[in-house]
């Protein structure tokens, strides 16, 4: 039956070609192929909710000599992610509102006005579909098939790598698709009665904060992200890129804890995917990258018991900078005992100081400070060589409320900043951990315990993540920032130095590789750093669901066919 109504609909929108105009290229705002206001019009008629017509983040401030809104609240809220992702044209990172024309000349649209004096578009979306339902997305993406049109997918525009924007682009934004359902008898769809999980399934634009909120009411907790005030969407691209979490070393990964999917193709065919039925697409889903396949509407996760937790908390001092290399080395190989005992969180090296929060889930105070113990030995010896460190074990009755504690405020999002980062394996921090201490130290990194453990327990082959998570024991990240304003030769010469860490890194950890999620444009060798071994496989299972070439981002499966911006195939 889904079958058939597929077929209706592609015959009802006249899609009988993967390319209508007969080019490989897809149609942006500037060109003549783009949609008139009359054929926007009978979009408008199929879909639920008026078309958005995106605006950059600060356009409430222009013009300068009598702003459009409200430009207070833009430079008081302007770090605020779940703020900026209430709006369809803001990005985490602003930078990716931009664009940077080949002379060099940025399009932008600063929150301080006086830079440029005007607002421009940049790279954000100009019109299209707020979705609040599967026939809101199947008509968004058959009008987009039907007009060739380039597409991007946004939720909350949590990326580091600009795939929620595109210059000219029609935008499909999931975020107010929020129900959530929790079910303590979820059996998968086509699976047996006796396959039985206590599950919630989320829409596609359900935030952390608000899954949280939700399976507390009801005992339970769940493998989620971690952000400040919880604003990353739970079922988007946080789970198609694998999903980390502080729960991770002892739950395992987004993608071990995903019992099934919902989807809309390219085709407007709606799919439920899961082990049972269309097992392909549900493994490549999972860990094979974010709007690539088509669009996700919902995603059904695993729950736990609501459970007690340690958190430790750790900070140090270091005036001696070879101790500090060798602190540091120690950490990064002590990532291995930390994750196998069911530790997870993070932490940051900046200047002479190191820091990390970890949550070690169904753990007593004695069993929190037995595990932790040799670390603190290891740190309090080094205080005749100029460390000065603390240590602090404090319980909480549930992940809930140590989660609301530690993690649920304050603000990290707005500014101008891009970011590599490398999922150290066993192997490396065994063996090359001073190494790699001292470019840690050089970048001010920062470093996520979220892998070892349960997920190194996991079968490679159980979903379509990249393989080297599943020897990986910690991420670590550096990132270059930068003021509104800064020039694109600025801009390209932090760019520069940011690869020039790549390299450095990848030198040192040849066989180790990326996070999809946070990463950077200019990984060496990205679909291994990005895939591993499962690229192959993942393009091809593209190529099955996404006949009409629709979604394609930067560095995805598939994007290998396309020109450098994206627009036209080889």
């Amino acid at each position: 039956m889904k079958i058939f109504i597929a077929f209706a609909l592609l015959a009802t929108c006249g899609l009988a070609t993967a390319w209508p105009s007969g080019s490989g290229c897809l149609c942006t705002s500037d060109q003549s192929c783009w949609p008139t206001i009359s054929e926007f019009d009978q979009l408008q008629s199929q879909v639920s909710q008026p078309l958005i017509h995106p605006l950059p983040t600060a356009s409430a401030c222009y013009p300068t000599s009598a702003p459009s809104g409200n430009c207070t609240d833009v430079i008081q809220s302007a770090y605020d992610g779940n703020w900026r992702s209430s709006m369809p044209g803001s990005m985490e990172a602003p930078n990716f509102e931009t664009f940077t024309f080949k002379n060099g000349t940025i399009d932008a649209c600063y929150i301080n006005a006086t830079i440029t004096g005007s607002c421009g578009q940049g790279s954000v979306p100009v019109i299209g579909v707020d979705a609040r339902s599967v026939t809101d997305i199947q008509a968004a993406i058959n009008f987009a098939v039907k007009y060739n049109l380039k597409l991007v997918v946004k939720n909350t525009g949590h990326d580091y790598l600009g795939r929620s924007s595109a210059r000219g682009s029609f935008v499909v934004w999931t975020h107010n698709m929020k129900n959530i359902s929790y079910n303590p008898a979820f059996v998968p769809q086509g699976g047996p009665a006796s396959d039985t999980y206590d599950a919630v399934t989320l829409d596609a634009g359900v935030q952390w904060h608000e899954a949280y909120d939700a399976v507390n009411q009801y005992g339970r907790m769940m493998v989620g992200g971690v952000s400040a005030g919880g604003s990353v969407g739970a079922a988007g691209g946080w789970l198609a890129g694998g999903g980390h979490s502080a729960l991770s070393p002892t739950y395992g990964l987004g993608v071990d804890n995903a019992i099934e999917i919902s989807v809309v193709l390219s085709t407007g065919e709606y799919l439920t995917v899961n082990n049972y039925q269309h097992s392909d697409l549900f493994w490549a889903l999972r860990g094979g990258g974010g709007s690539t396949y088509g669009i996700v509407t919902s995603v059904t996760y695993r729950t736990y018991p609501s459970l007690p937790v340690q958190l430790c908390l750790f900070q140090a001092n270091i005036t001696n900078s070879s101790t500090m290399q060798d602190m540091v080395a120690e950490l990064m190989y002590s990532q291995t005992q930390f994750t196998d005992d069911g530790w997870g969180g993070y932490g940051a090296i900046i200047n002479q100081s190191l820091s990390f929060v970890y949550i070690g889930p169904n753990m007593t105070n004695e069993t929190a400070t037995a595990t932790t113990q040799a670390w603190t030995d290891y740190t309090l010896s080094l205080e005749p060589w100029g460390v000065t460190s603390t240590t602090i074990i404090y319980s909480f009755p549930s992940w809930y409320q140590a989660y609301v504690t530690a993690f649920s405020g304050g603000t990290s999002n707005g500014r101008n900043m891009m970011l590599t980062s490398r999922l150290l394996s066993r192997d490396t921090v065994a063996k090359t951990s001073k190494e790699v201490a001292q470019v840690l130290i050089d970048c001010a990194a920062m470093f996520s315990t979220i892998a070892g453990g349960k997920v190194n327990q996991i079968d490679p082959e159980s979903a379509g993540l990249n393989p080297a998570w599943r020897s990986a024991v910690v991420q670590v990240i550096c990132d270059i920032s930068w003021q509104d304003g800064t020039s694109s030769t600025e801009i390209m010469g932090m760019i520069d130095q940011l690869k020039g860490g790549i390299r450095t890194m990848y030198d040192l950890t040849p066989n180790d590789s990326s996070y999809f999620n946070e990463a950077s444009l200019f990984e060496i060798n990205w679909k291994e750093a990005f895939f591993g071994s499962h690229y192959s496989t993942l393009k091809g299972i593209k190529n099955k669901y996404d006949p009409f070439k629709l979604f394609v981002v930067a560095e995805g499966v598939g994007s290998d066919d396309w020109d450098e911006q994206l627009t036209c195939r080889f």
